[in-house]
């Protein structure tokens, strides 16, 4: 073991380096990538370039839902560095090519580590391992991880290679399907199908800037399918080695080039270029806020826009849904689609703060419904998980299309939309039933209780999203039968609002209502399945607002309905305890600001007579459930979504109907913020006045009407006022 002196030297002098001074315009060293990786925010410490392919960083455990990450920021050991991962998801996948190294040989290379030696910033990720002798220093271009290990001593070291391990919750089976690797000089290469939330291939091309001199196999433990060896390298006086790992969907070749996108052995360099990358797409949202919120805003970005991940390699070739090998004609493809989460906040964000990506998001939609028969729901690395419920691609699809964007075919788009909505979903896996069954919806008008095996009302309800979502696109190519068609059944969710509860309930297909009812109780499909998905019948009668605000007025007869069910459920109702993994967390009342299903709903008051209670409500959201610290993300980050909740609330507006290409206003959480993206006129916000309610909202002095605030107004920029 290496003695406690070198350690504390080894990492003082990476906490030293030039690469982590914050000059007064790098926006990146506001960022703290540890805000999250405490708790449930299930964030990861290590780099990636903005939606990269690649986010090498270090795994505490390969399964359990604390670790879908592969990271904790309390966990005390540390089992290696895997090169892939997703960002505050709920279940974990990824975590391939599993590296470790050590100044000793051991089968088990785990280590300890300080807290002190560890350090993260956006491109960068360095922590000491106390007990193998070694400085682990991480950084990555868009499609590859380069690590650097500066070693105690030189002479013969060792390295890990685990190609078994991987980020599961299938601990049931066996998730190595087929493996193959070979080794040449200096570097090994190989492939496996893997089968765990979802079913991928994935192939590595590692390459190290020293020799390899030996090559152990490891003797499999119980279960392996896949080999685990250990390497040996012999160093010289300057102990230190560096590999470079290329990842694809598609095979080594893909790999290899990946692995050499950029070249070289120069890590500083690469990890300078990664943190300039942020600095220029960070700084094009500044605010003008206390240093606290400065880095809880500017952290938010940087999760913002860790997903979707790049799925393409350096020439274009991607494997889709259905295992075959495709070829982006144009552009990007992209995987690691939190649709269910992101379609609420995250993607509108993106239209606003990356616009030249948003065209390629939605082909790659389109190029998965031309692999799979429909929209994706929940895709990574290529594969398709038929997560969530709902089709959440059809908003995000209706939304990009309403705001201008047409580097995507509209009728190729509207056609995947109405294929998406009328064909019965297949399961894909035993158990999967959170379909779209459009036979036994269409029979109905919902999906009832009685004839599903749970999350009746949720689906229901969900289900009214889309088709408003798909009436629109309809609406605006021109297709007035089409679009009449799914508005009207958009309006099912009518059926299912209670008189007696006013509340969303389960109906049978006999129409009769659930009962017993307790509409304080979560359900959940994993948990305690019912009518609800990750929630309960107070928090998901909230859900036909997404797409038709003013008929859910109605529905409670007016203005004055409204205000008296908000403020029951925000103020009236006792908040629910021990049941976060029911979503049910960070909480006010029965808000549960951890899941989704809430995330619109203080944007509501905005439709009543007394605005300024949401106004008050969104800053105490935005002040008690997000920090600057570990623990600052209360609920899954959910790739983006939550962070996108945070700046739309600095911003002060919100995509309430997130397939309409408009938002809902509050009061700016910071006096003034710029949004400047390249080829665009900048939007100057400023918030006038110290009051809590709207008293005037202008856009280069004329007046914009709050609750519509149309995206393309803003878009072209100018000077927004807020006046209080």
């Amino acid at each position: 073991m290496i003695d406690r002196r070198t350690l504390l030297a080894m990492a003082a002098a990476a906490c030293a380096s030039p690469l982590f001074g914050r000059a007064e315009e790098d926006r990146a060293g506001l960022v703290d990538p540890f805000i999250g990786t405490d708790g449930t925010g299930h964030t990861f410490p290590g780099p990636s370039r903005p939606f990269g392919m690649i986010q090498p960083g270090p795994d505490n455990a390969a399964s359990g839902w604390d670790f879908t990450s592969g990271y904790q920021y309390r966990a005390p050991r540390i089992l290696g560095f895997s090169q892939n991962r997703a960002s505050g998801t709920g279940i974990p996948e990824l975590g391939d090519v599993l590296l470790q190294p050590g100044i000793e040989r051991r089968e088990d290379l785990s280590s300890t580590y300080a807290k002190a030696s560890e350090v993260a910033r956006p491109g960068y990720y360095a922590v000491t391992l106390a007990d193998n002798g070694v400085r682990v220093e991480l950084t990555s271009t868009l499609r590859s991880a380069f690590h650097r290990y500066r070693f105690a001593r030189g002479g013969r070291v060792w390295l890990l290679v685990d190609l078994q391990h991987g980020l599961t919750f299938r601990t049931d089976r066996q998730p190595v399907q087929s493996v193959g690797n070979s080794f040449s000089a200096n570097a090994f290469e190989g492939e496996a199908v893997r089968q765990n939330w979802t079913s991928r291939h994935v192939a590595w091309s590692v390459q190290f800037d020293q020799a390899i001199a030996a090559v152990e196999t490891l003797p499999p433990r119980a279960g392996d399918a896949a080999p685990r060896y250990l390497l040996g390298f012999d160093l010289g006086a300057d102990a230190v080695l560096q590999a470079r790992i290329g990842l694809s969907t598609t095979d080594r070749d893909g790999a290899r080039r990946n692995r050499d996108e950029r070249g070289g052995w120069d890590f500083d360099a690469v990890a300078a270029e990664s943190r300039s990358e942020w600095n220029t797409l960070l700084g094009r949202v500044r605010i003008e806020a206390q240093e606290e919120q400065q880095h809880i805003f500017a952290t938010a970005l940087y999760h913002l826009f860790l997903h979707p991940s790049v799925v393409s390699d350096v020439d274009g070739r991607w494997r889709g849904p259905d295992g075959s090998v495709r070829q982006a004609a144009k552009g990007l493809r992209y995987s690691t689609l939190s649709l269910w989460d992101s379609f609420r906040a995250a993607n509108p964000l993106y239209t606003l703060l990356v616009p030249e990506r948003v065209d390629d998001f939605v082909n790659t939609l389109l190029d998965h419904c031309d692999a799979a028969g429909r929209l994706p729901k929940w895709p990574i690395w290529g594969g398709e998980t038929g997560t969530m419920i709902g089709e959440p691609a059809l908003p995000v699809i209706a939304d990009a299309w309403a705001k201008g964007f047409r580097g995507f075919d509209g009728r190729r788009a509207l056609a995947a939309m109405v294929a998406t909505s009328t064909r019965d979903a297949g399961p894909l896996y035993p158990g999967d039933d959170s379909l779209s069954v459009w036979s036994l919806h269409d029979r109905y008008g919902y999906y009832p209780f009685d004839l599903v095996r749970g999350e009746a009302v949720s689906r229901s309800l969900e289900a009214g999203i889309g088709d408003a979502a798909t009436a629109r696109m309809a609406a605006m190519l021109g297709k007035p039968a089409m679009a009449r068609r799914f508005a009207t059944r958009a309006g099912g969710w009518r059926m299912l609002i209670d008189p007696e509860t006013r509340l969303a309930r389960g109906r049978d297909s006999k129409g009769q209502w659930r009962a017993p009812f307790d509409p304080l109780v979560p359900t959940s499909p994993l948990n305690n399945p019912g009518d609800y998905t990750e929630a309960n019948a107070w928090q998901y009668t909230w859900t036909p607002a997404l797409h038709d605000v003013y008929g859910l007025i109605a529905a409670w007869g007016g203005k004055a309905g409204l205000k008296a069910m908000l403020d029951r459920f925000f103020f009236g109702l006792p908040a629910t305890k021990g049941a976060e993994f029911l979503g049910q967390e960070a909480m006010i009342g029965q808000y549960a600001h951890g899941n989704e299903p809430s995330h619109h709903i203080a944007w509501l008051y905005a439709f009543t007579d007394t605005p300024e209670v949401g106004h008050r409500l969104v800053a105490r959201i935005a002040h008690d459930f997000y920090r600057d610290s570990p623990a600052g993300i209360l609920g899954n980050e959910d790739a983006g979504q939550m962070s996108a909740w945070y700046v739309f609330a600095a911003l002060g507006f919100y995509p309430v109907d997130p397939s309409s290409g408009t938002y809902v206003a509050a009061v700016p959480l910071v006096d003034r913020a710029t949004i400047a993206v390249p080829g665009h006129h900048a939007l100057v916000i400023e918030r006038r006045g110290a009051g809590d309610r709207l008293k005037a909202l202008r856009l280069q002095g004329h007046a914009v009407p709050p609750t519509r605030m149309p995206h393309g107004a803003l878009a072209a920029g100018g000077r927004l006022v807020f006046e209080t």
